[in-house]
């Protein structure tokens, strides 16, 4: 039995086929990026799947391909603008070192070069982009690298940047003050509204306004 010629325009098809089908297998097997939770908690694990790769040819490749072309798109941040494509958190947001030590490398991997240690533990921090299990900050000096994300957590802290700043009872500057910190001490941050946040060291809770430390966006509020 003899089989018909394929012309020129289904070989084609064919061609793209099976370029789909490759691409889908592809996406497949690394998968989407796992979304991580709020205060950079643990990733969700993903497994590669454990099957043969899908064929590249014939009809079964076809049908994936079809399969691929009309299934609705996979979910990501990335398309979302001002948010983290891994974790779908805001960028750039804040958040402070969990580790004494941490490593600040020239790009996300283990095989770049590390160009700084962090050793201060709660120092405040910028996220200001993420790919993969690496996030990439900024400090109060305005310089940016590399970290891994296991040694960042979500608790909000802040550094004085003023030589002597002080700490009122309320958010006014006629309130009276409770304690002074120097430049380059680190408060937990508790809350901001626009011109003034709530800070505490030991026992000692009161209020800084902004311009006094640096770990809160200008226009930023929360408590």
């Amino acid at each position: 039995m003899r089989q018909r010629p394929t012309t020129r325009r289904e070989a084609v098809r064919q061609m793209f086929l099976a370029a789909a089908a490759a691409a889908a297998w592809a996406w497949m097997a690394v998968g989407p990026a796992a979304a991580q939770g709020a205060g950079e908690g643990l990733p969700v694990a993903t497994t590669p799947p454990t099957s043969d790769p899908a064929p590249t040819t014939g009809p079964e490749a076809a049908r994936r391909a079809a399969a691929e072309a009309f299934a609705p798109a996979p979910p990501t941040a990335a398309r979302r603008p001002g948010k983290g494509p891994i974790t779908g958190l805001p960028l750039p947001r804040y958040v402070s070192l969990k580790a004494s030590e941490a490593n600040v490398r020239r790009g996300p991997g283990l095989d770049r070069r590390v160009d700084w240690v962090f050793v201060r533990r709660g120092m405040p921090l910028q996220v200001i982009a993420e790919h993969g299990h690496w996030r990439r900050v900024r400090d109060m000096d305005s310089a940016v690298g590399w970290v891994h994300y296991s040694l960042i957590r979500g608790d909000r802290t802040a550094v004085v940047r003023e030589e002597i700043a002080d700490i009122r009872e309320a958010s006014s500057a006629e309130a009276r003050v409770v304690a002074r910190a120097e430049r380059g001490v680190i408060l937990a941050l508790e809350g901001c509204g626009e011109s003034w946040c709530e800070v505490s060291k030991g026992r000692v809770d009161g209020w800084l306004p902004k311009t006094a430390i640096w770990g809160a966006g200008r226009s930023e509020t929360f408590d």
